[in-house]
């Protein structure tokens, strides 16, 4: 796992290309705190921070083939190398090493951008062909690992972190007003969103070729959800399943260096961390997250888990304070507005696996959406068959299923929340089912901002150019399919996920995510994963259920959160929060209606904490951290983006022509 960057025809001499490269690379230096490199020549550089895992001793980038034609860095694991290493070779190919990096190579040479379809893992990539002078930047199927480009003429920058721009020529922050109100309404940046102007994401199954003539993005993989179904009998799932996922695990676990695992007392971990015990032949160690505030604590379920099993297990304890203590610091990881304070727990969890000595960890992400876990599901199929005209008896028993862990859903509000649900169920109120009811919660956050801008057009066409993969869908599968390209790539995989992790140089593994684990899951009846529209991931339950605790296997499920705005208004709430809030550093936020911010401001700090609504939670932590973004990325009042730095670990530099020891 590493961190990668690099630029075409930048508006600088030559002799500077180093200078440059090494002041991107040393932005996102916690991706890959073991070693650096670079390549130059007379158009382009690339170059990576290193986090060895996989090849210790060999693996070292940016790499070349044989011939020095091609060069790569690359940030990430293709899990599938070795049978891919197997057909190269078959074809005559020859490897010098045993890192994956060299079988991503070789399979570009051979197969070119078809090549990416090909792999199974996570990754961030960028290939330059000296002779064609043809760079080529890749994001893996699922957005596990992020790709960021600016262009200015024909100037063109990339990297795995926006910071990596803040020293290049021509690069500024500006917010981008219409990206903004979108990530507002949605949570999370969608498909090449960033916020900001002139800055875009790679979508996840895309590739951007830069060469003389042009810059292009591609898509070499669609989601694909209407797979072939599965016809067998459930038993006979059953067993696929546990097989696909242990499969799955057993993948994750190759690597030269311990393999940790996230353990927090739900299916899904506990799935992940049962198999990596039966598959190891070492002590499994396991990490979690507890809070001293009991509304979100799951220590019992993660201590009973840990015992049954057999694991090492470790936690870290997690109070208010230290949630707005470290709430800047993944800000300026996650570089987008934040809508909870789920995440940041998570960063200062890596900090204590990395303490420990481990660099990779397995987690759970990619389960909810492969085998319908969330409750956006149970509402999916209760809206549609709602709107079918189903009996009361049977709207009350699914309202009953839903959001356990909510304190107002209860006998006592069922008449209103049937209302609710009533109003969504009429014909075009729910256009995306569920999520339409999520979505309206961002009404109060849009009206921070001055545009009249409506991001649901955006919305709207972005699924229109998608309708070959969407349109043709049940209800739930859209449901999955806009979690795929929504929450999960945007925010549990990037912000959640990889920036919590590499922010402290932790690599973490996603089985579920095996795109052979999702077709299967695709395949599946809707009730072998929904039973009777509300016994989530029966499926897996079932397939592991001599192999778990009873608690896991029965207990409602239980989203990972943490506490939200109530950490930053109580009476020990940090200092900045005041500052950043005020009304003077509102007004220097051009898009932002800084009276009725500060408006809101004052009517959550006079609200009773323990009632703040949902609404008034997700809006107050956009407009904190939006206020946060606003200083470190766009005024560069930040420590790490208002200096230059040093790369003191460079261990291998290239010019296209020789080796060179160190810089």
């Amino acid at each position: 796992m590493c961190g990668i960057a690099g630029f075409y025809r930048p508006d600088i001499a030559n002799d500077d290309f180093p200078k440059q490269i090494i002041d991107m690379l040393s932005r996102i230096r916690h991706r890959g705190p073991d070693e650096s490199g670079y390549f130059f020549d007379e158009e382009v550089s690339i170059g990576s921070v290193r986090l060895s895992i996989i090849d210790l001793h060999t693996g070292s980038q940016p790499m070349s083939d044989s011939t020095g034609r091609y060069w790569i860095a690359y940030n990430g694991e293709v899990y599938n190398y070795k049978e891919l290493k197997a057909q190269l070779k078959a074809l005559g190919h020859k490897f010098s090493s045993e890192s994956d990096t060299e079988v991503v190579l070789i399979s570009f040479i051979e197969w070119g951008p078809s090549a990416f379809a090909k792999f199974n893992g996570g990754y961030g990539v960028a290939i330059y062909d000296t002779v064609a002078k043809e760079l080529t930047v890749a994001r893996d199927r699922y957005g596990k690992r992020p790709i960021y480009y600016a262009r200015r003429n024909q100037t063109v920058a990339f990297a795995s972190e926006m910071k990596a721009f803040a020293n290049f020529p021509g690069i500024d922050f500006q917010w981008d007003e219409e990206q903004v109100a979108s990530i507002f309404a949605y949570w999370t940046p969608i498909d090449s969103q960033t916020g900001f102007k002139d800055i875009q994401q790679l979508p996840p199954a895309s590739y951007l070729q830069i060469n003389n003539r042009e810059v292009s993005v591609h898509q070499y993989a669609d989601l694909r959800l209407d797979v072939e179904p599965f016809t067998g009998s459930e038993s006979e799932a059953i067993e696929i399943t546990r097989e696909k996922i242990r499969e799955s695990v057993e993948l994750r676990l190759q690597s030269d260096v311990e393999v940790g695992v996230y353990l927090s007392g739900g299916l899904d971990s506990s799935i992940t961390s049962m198999l990596a015990k039966e598959l190891n032949n070492q002590a499994v160690r396991s990490f979690s997250v507890t809070f001293t505030d009991q509304n979100f604590d799951e220590t019992s379920y993660q201590e009973e888990t840990s015992a049954h099993l057999g694991t090492q297990h470790t936690s870290l304890r997690v109070s208010h304070e230290e949630i707005a203590r470290d709430f800047p610091h993944a800000v300026y990881h996650s570089e987008v507005p934040l809508f909870r304070t789920a995440l940041v727990p998570l960063y200062t969890l890596s900090k204590l696996v990395r303490d420990h000595g481990v660099k990779v960890v397995l987690t759970g992400e990619g389960s909810d959406e492969g085998f319908l876990g969330y409750d956006i599901f149970k509402e999916t199929n209760l809206l549609d068959k709602w709107a079918g005209g189903i009996e009361d008896d049977e709207k009350q028993r699914l309202l009953t299923g839903l959001y356990p862990y909510v304190k107002h859903y209860n006998a006592d509000n069922m008449r209103a929340i049937s209302a609710t649900y009533n109003r969504y169920a009429q014909p075009n109120a729910a256009e995306y089912f569920g999520h339409s009811i999520r979505f309206a919660n961002s009404r109060l956050a849009l009206k921070f901002l001055k545009t009249d801008y409506d991001p649901r057009a955006y919305f709207s066409d972005f699924i229109s150019s998608k309708s070959d993969e969407y349109s043709g869908l049940r209800p739930i599968a859209k449901s999955q399919w806009i979690e795929f390209k929504t929450l999960l790539a945007g925010y549990l995989l990037s912000s959640q996920g990889d920036r919590m992790a590499l922010a402290n140089g932790v690599e973490n593994r996603c089985p579920f995510l095996d795109p052979n684990v999702l077709a299967w899951a695709f395949s599946l009846p809707e009730d072998y994963r929904l039973k009777n529209g509300s016994d989530e991931k029966s499926i897996l339950k079932k397939a592991f259920a001599d192999k778990l605790p009873q608690s896991v296997l029965t207990r409602s499920k239980q989203p990972y959160l943490a506490p939200d705005a109530e950490v930053f208004l109580g009476e020990h709430r940090p200092d900045y929060v005041e500052s950043i809030l005020s009304l003077d550093e509102l007004k220097k936020i051009d898009f932002l209606d800084a009276e009725f911010c500060q408006k809101f401001v004052s009517k959550v700090h006079k609200d009773d904490i323990s009632s703040i609504s949902p609404r008034d939670n997700q809006a107050f932590l956009l407009l904190l951290s939006v206020s946060l973004l606003d200083r470190y990325f766009v005024k560069l009042q930040h420590p790490e983006m208002n200096s230059s730095f040093k790369l003191d670990n460079v261990v291998v530099a290239f010019d296209g022509r020789k080796k060179a020891s160190a810089v």
